[in-house]
């Protein structure tokens, strides 16, 4: 009887509360994930949330500029008010190669912008006009605004990338082919962005050379995943 209560007791699930911390980076809009039941949720905008669990769940915390990180409840967590999970923010630099499919039809030769100015995304423009004085310059590089600014850029970059990798293939090819598990396919493909050589041939739409590369991409996660357990 004693041993049947036991077992009893880790199948009880509870909702319990959560709070994501990074020094320096935002921490909303994080996903997390029940492995074991597939539960989703999302933090809000100082990191807070809840999820329903129960002893040995696995939770997975991911975002485009975070490094994933897996955490098995335990009883502790459970008999806690609170848990607390501390991530770390990616700092990676990425070749963007823009392509526009209309190549003779641009700003430039409609007259609408000088030829040869340069073109920035939102993110960019933010960064330049931080830099552009030499006061504002000093003033925005004494606060540490112009590198919160830059990194704003690689995760609008990483973020266009992750958008396109999300409808290049189906679900089954990462199940079926590459041998990543239904679970981690979100934790993979964050990782595939991550790649400089995989990030280039995404943004040149050359599928034949993501389909080669992401295929030793696959084996260098699955040795993660294994490592982990």
């Amino acid at each position: 009887m004693v041993v049947q209560i036991g077992f009893g007791q880790k199948d009880v699930s509870k909702e319990i509360n959560g709070q994501i911390f990074e020094e320096s980076s935002n921490v909303e809009g994080v996903n997390i994930i029940n492995n074991t039941t597939q539960v989703t949720t999302v933090s809000d905008v100082n990191g807070m949330f809840s999820i329903v669990v129960k002893e040995g769940d696995v939770l997975v915390f991911s975002a485009v500029n975070l490094d994933p990180v897996k955490r098995r409840i335990t009883v502790e967590d459970l008999n806690s008010v609170s848990i607390v999970v501390k991530m770390t923010a990616k700092e990676v630099e990425l070749k963007e190669v823009i392509v526009n499919e209309n190549a003779n039809i641009t700003a430039e030769n409609l007259g609408i912008i000088p030829a040869g100015q340069k073109k920035y995304t939102p993110a960019e423009r933010k960064v330049y006009t931080a830099t552009s004085t030499s006061v504002d310059k000093l003033l925005n590089k004494i606060s540490g605004r112009t590198a919160m600014l830059k990194k704003e850029v690689n995760v609008e970059k990483k973020e266009m990338l992750f958008h396109k990798i999300e409808y290049l293939f189906e679900e089954n090819y990462y199940t079926e082919r590459l041998k990543i598990p239904a679970q981690d396919i979100k934790g993979f493909q964050l990782f595939c962005v991550d790649d400089a050589d995989f990030a280039l041939s995404l943004n040149t739409k050359n599928k034949t050379m993501s389909m080669f590369l992401i295929t030793d991409l696959a084996r260098k996660y699955l040795t993660i995943l294994e490592n982990e357990k």
